[in-house]
């Protein structure tokens, strides 16, 4: 059976063409913010900008031990919902521990995403607390002022 060498590049030309109209996968987070534990022990309350395109998520990424009895909030407060939708909220343990669970002490980061609405202003508020009556409030805290474009 011989097979015709015009059907084959074809067959590439269609294969291809449909790959390149399909539905593009969701963009990965363009823009972030992190903090390490050593830059909130150094100062422990932090500012930081960012800037992201509208339609865009980005990640808030906080240096979080809850073995301390601290935690971040779980919604952080956002100034205006109109500009910027929290849309997930999760700790990632230790990376370089090859022990699980981590040790109690061993630092791991709480990462928030948000996705960006419409153009304008906003600003996320965190605080590191222990949530218990008489338990310290406000240890840490980090601010984010976004500017949507």
């Amino acid at each position: 059976m011989k097979i015709n060498p015009i059907l084959v590049l074809t067959a590439i030309a269609v294969s291809m063409l449909l790959v390149a109209c399909a539905a593009p996968a969701q963009p990965a987070s363009k823009a972030w913010v992190e903090v390490s534990c050593d830059e909130f022990n150094s100062n422990h309350h932090i500012n930081q900008m960012l800037e992201a395109q509208a339609g865009e998520t980005f990640e808030v990424k906080l240096c979080s031990n809850p073995t301390t009895g601290f935690q971040w909030s779980e919604t952080p407060e956002n100034s205006d919902q109109t500009v910027l939708q929290q849309i997930a909220h999760e700790f990632i343990p230790p990376e370089d521990l090859a022990e699980r669970p981590p040790p109690a002490g061993s630092p791991g980061k709480e990462v928030w995403t948000f996705k960006t609405l419409k153009k304008g202003t906003s600003t996320i508020s965190f605080e590191y607390s222990r949530p218990w009556e008489g338990g310290e409030k406000g240890e840490w805290t980090c601010t984010v002022n976004v500017v949507v474009k």
